[in-house]
């Protein structure tokens, strides 16, 4: 069985791009770590096959991702396309913002990330023998 969620590796690029945040995704982290967003626990840098994504809530089955110029070359569109493509064969969500939202409209994608919870409400877990 191989292994989806953090690759061994991919552990030394986790780590570097832990510790190389950008100033927006700081921003946002500060919304989501520690389950203070409705309740829900949010990993940081966490891997998803080969692609580690910026922020991903197991629960929810969602990836955020926070975009900066890099991303709007056409051959980062291709490569994001992929990945999203990837990442939703596995029945995960993606949400994007970009840089400017999120420091320019953080109520914003903070009513989107809500907005998505309540679109998507959670399948009720029922113990065997119930």
């Amino acid at each position: 069985m191989t292994l989806l969620y953090n690759k061994i590796e991919t552990n030394d690029r986790r780590k570097e791009l832990r510790s190389r945040i950008t100033p927006a995704e700081k921003k946002l982290w500060g919304y989501l770590r520690g389950s203070q967003f409705k309740g829900f626990k949010f990993r940081r840098q966490h891997s998803i096959g080969d692609y580690i994504v910026d922020f991903y809530c197991p629960k929810l089955r969602l990836v955020v991702e926070v975009d900066g110029d890099s991303h709007f070359s056409d051959e980062a569109i291709k490569y994001d396309k992929r990945r999203d493509n990837f990442i939703n064969f596995f029945k995960i969500n993606c949400l994007r913002f970009t840089n400017q939202e999120v420091n320019q409209d953080m109520e914003g994608v903070l009513y989107k990330l809500e907005k998505f919870i309540g679109d998507h409400p959670q399948p009720l877990l029922i113990k065997e023998g119930s």
